[in-house]
């Protein structure tokens, strides 16, 4: 009997253009569909930090130009992310299915992810996006369009947005209905476009969601039996980098706690990575974080590294 496993795949994982991607995605394809093969329901997550940064960075500077009369609003921005995605996805995992004989559909599901309005991270943005400016011209970006701006290492200055965390999936019903009808479903693309409650109506706004985040609470929603977070190490270390470096197997989440309080895990690397795998832990399903290509090893415990309650 096969699993129901939620797969995130990291938006740097897929290339640094359109054309780039696509063939990319080609390798990506195959290990997604060996445990499709081996009777595994697959539903994918994904990334699009590179992505929704270039697609924003593309538009405002296409109606900075006279190109275009108006700016393309973020979470429009992260709609086109999830559907270029998406497609590149559906049609390299669909060629490989094709090549092994394996009769199965792909959906696609452009995917609302629902955030508090109040979430502290709306009074305190940190996610840069977009492009560096000087600072005659961030000043004006504030002044004129309410942006908020930080100094980026030296480079210029850039936009930062807030990274709420998700608490619900808009079309759950949706993926829930495709999973059960043997889809395999794409979807919460780049974490979900961000959208909140307001007066019975969800409404987007300007914010990115940690895709691991989504994808912890996606398999949440669906009642996974795994999550798998991939990332291009083979386990998670401690001491990286050091002489005393150590792979792990197997963490528990209390292990997982000792280690974050040790600062052993990089922020917006490996520790939202981590606290995630955590979330769903403490759910009852099986994370693990692992490479790729060593996906189909991982879910029989011989690569990865397994988080448990």
């Amino acid at each position: 009997m096969g699993k129901k496993i939620v797969i995130a795949l990291g938006g740097n994982a897929l290339g640094d253009t359109a054309i780039e991607q696509l063939k990319l995605v080609e390798e990506t394809a195959k290990p997604i569909v060996d445990l499709i093969e081996d009777g595994n329901q697959v539903v994918i997550a994904h990334g699009n930090g590179p992505q929704v940064g270039m697609i924003n960075l593309g538009m405002n500077y296409a109606h900075e130009q006279g190109a275009v009369k108006g700016e393309m609003p973020f979470p429009e921005c992260g709609a086109m992310s999830q559907g270029y995605i998406g497609y590149h996805l559906q049609n390299a995992i669909g060629n490989e299915l094709k090549k092994r004989g394996i009769k199965k559909d792909i959906a696609c599901v452009i995917t609302q992810v629902i955030v508090d309005e109040k979430d502290p991270a709306f009074s305190k943005p940190t996610k840069p996006v977009g492009a560096f400016y000087d600072k005659e011209t961030a000043d004006k970006m504030v002044k004129e369009r309410g942006w908020t701006v930080v100094e980026d290492a030296g480079r210029g200055y850039r936009r930062v947005v807030a990274s709420p965390k998700p608490i619900d999936v808009a079309e759950k019903n949706i993926v829930n209905n495709l999973i059960d009808n043997g889809y395999i479903v794409i979807t919460v693309g780049g974490g979900g476009i961000p959208v909140i409650d307001k007066d019975n109506k969800l409404v987007g706004v300007p914010a990115v969601i940690d895709k691991d985040f989504a994808s912890a609470k996606l398999a949440e929603i669906v009642k996974a039996d795994s999550l798998f977070i991939l990332t291009a190490v083979e386990r998670v270390c401690i001491n990286y980098g050091k002489p005393n470096e150590k792979q792990l197997e197997k963490m528990t989440i209390e292990e997982c706690e000792k280690y974050i309080g040790e600062n052993q895990f990089a922020p917006g690397s490996m520790l939202p990575k981590v606290i995630a795998c955590m979330g769903f832990a403490k759910t009852g399903g099986e994370a693990i974080i692992a490479d790729l290509k060593n996906a189909k090893l991982a879910l029989k415990g011989e690569s990865g590294t397994k988080i448990v309650r």
